[in-house]
């Protein structure tokens, strides 16, 4: 038996779990799917398994998956460990102390299958270290049968209406270098798109479980446009009344602004898009590919069309000033988008992970301290204890007030920010705006 392991997925039903759930099951394997962020496990199937495997797609998810791995090899010291996604090669030092034979990345369900023999030999077999970074896999429909069901998941909340929500992923990779983003030293600015019928195979299952709205996952999702117009007219022609959101550059976003249209008439709830800063000089070093210029071009012009923008930010890097960060929450209140951006985006702090391309930058050693097995970063401290401070602050108000207003938070963090700057702290009245029940989000508000 093969035991499959979530620590954390962002409040979502595990793709990771039910891709690797398909492929292993292809192979005849006997799975069992356990996520430690909804169930506990039952320790006679971690001494049952002849094989554990951990789903690491994010920082979070490694952090927690840590001290599971430890307990596991108490309980079950002949079972072979494996760890696969995003966050597995880019800790694997770590995790070969921990006790992990096998290491996969992004691109995992074939390389699991092969680390395992058929059911009932009561032995594994290693995957080669010197497999292709980025192989192609064979795409299944993901298997959900041993999750738990969508109600026990984040919904999304569209005015006075809770739907049910689903994941999928359209396409993997990236074919960016953004130096901050976890997927670039994985796929190293490869992507893969997932066939359309498995990708509306597995939407059409999670429909079937309920779901009135799908997440697709892809970290950008017009990293191949045509592909993705094609997801969205199978999706809209299939599901009507299903809505759904996706993550998008800024770049393609301005490049494809012909397609937003289209967004809107397929069910497009909100787009993601990961603006990082509002200061040019940190975007040129992030190379992000776009401008505060172009942000604000993007805000403007999805309020034109009624899409919502959700943005995210590094609020905090070592280059942050005070008035600098009063300045990006000056930016948010001009261009209406208070009510569209997660609170705890106010206090993110700039991750610096094992193989990052921040790790380039020139200087950027000298902030950073000695790599800390704990928090799997290299930690760095301001030049300006008062940055620090302030984000320390901010964190301490967006991760304990979920549920609290976003107008009603941001005009905290704004007060504490141009306390800390010696800034007036008059905000500057925007224009009537719809309710904040009107604008549609995901009840689970973390993002690393």
């Amino acid at each position: 038996m093969v035991l499959l392991i979530s620590t954390y997925d962002l409040g979502r039903q595990s793709f990771g779990l039910a891709s690797a759930a398909a492929a292993l099951k292809a192979e005849g394997h006997d799975v069992v799917c356990v996520d430690l962020a909804k169930q506990k496990v039952d320790p006679d199937a971690i001494v049952r398994a002849e094989a554990i495997a951990f789903f690491l797609p994010m920082h979070t998810a490694t952090r927690l998956a840590v001290p599971v791995m430890q307990r596991v090899r108490t309980l079950n010291p002949s079972a072979r460990l494996i760890a696969y996604g995003l966050y597995a090669p880019l800790n694997a030092p770590l995790l070969r102390e921990c006790g992990v034979a096998t290491i996969i990345g992004g691109e995992f369900e074939d390389a699991l299958a092969r680390a395992v023999n058929p059911a009932g030999s009561g032995a594994v077999s290693p995957v080669p270290e010197s497999a292709a970074p980025v192989p192609r896999v064979t795409f299944r429909v993901p298997d959900r049968t041993g999750l738990l069901p969508l109600a026990r998941y984040a919904t999304l909340q569209a005015g006075r209406e809770r739907r049910l929500a689903g994941y999928t992923e359209a396409s993997r990779g990236c074919k960016h270098l953004c130096r901050h983003c976890p997927i670039v030293p994985v796929y190293g600015g490869r992507f893969r798109v997932v066939p359309i019928d498995v990708v509306i195979a597995d939407i059409a299952a999670q429909v079937a479980a309920g779901a009135r709205h799908i997440t697709f996952g892809d970290p950008d999702f017009f990293n191949g446009i045509k592909h993705a117009s094609a997801v969205l007219d199978a999706f809209a022609r299939q599901f009507p009344g299903t809505s759904y959101d996706v993550t998008i550059k800024v770049e393609h976003l301005i490049e494809h602004e012909d397609r937003l249209p289209m967004l809107v008439q397929t069910g497009c709830a909100f787009v993601t898009s990961a603006i990082e800063s509002v200061d040019d000089r940190m975007l040129a070093a992030l190379e992000k590919g776009h401008t505060r210029a172009d942000f604000e071009r993007v805000a403007v012009r999805f309020r034109e069309i009624g899409l919502a923008l959700s943005p995210t930010f590094v609020a905090f890097t070592p280059w942050t000033t005070l008035d600098g960060y009063c300045d990006l929450l000056q930016t948010i209140d001009r261009l209406e988008l208070v009510d569209h951006v997660a609170p705890i985006q106010l206090a993110i702090r700039l991750l610096v992970t094992e193989g990052s391309r921040l790790l380039e930058l020139r200087g950027i050693r000298d902030v950073l301290k000695p790599f800390n097995a704990r928090s799997l970063t290299y930690p760095w401290a301001h030049a300006d204890p008062r940055v620090d401070d302030l984000q320390k602050a901010i964190e301490a108000i967006a991760g304990v007030t979920l549920s609290a207003p976003r107008p009603d938070v941001f005009a905290r963090v704004w007060d504490l920010a141009h306390a800390a700057a010696g800034i007036e702290s008059t905000m500057r009245a925007q224009p009537p705006l719809a309710s904040r029940a009107t604008i549609p989000y995901l009840n689970e508000p973390w993002y690393c």
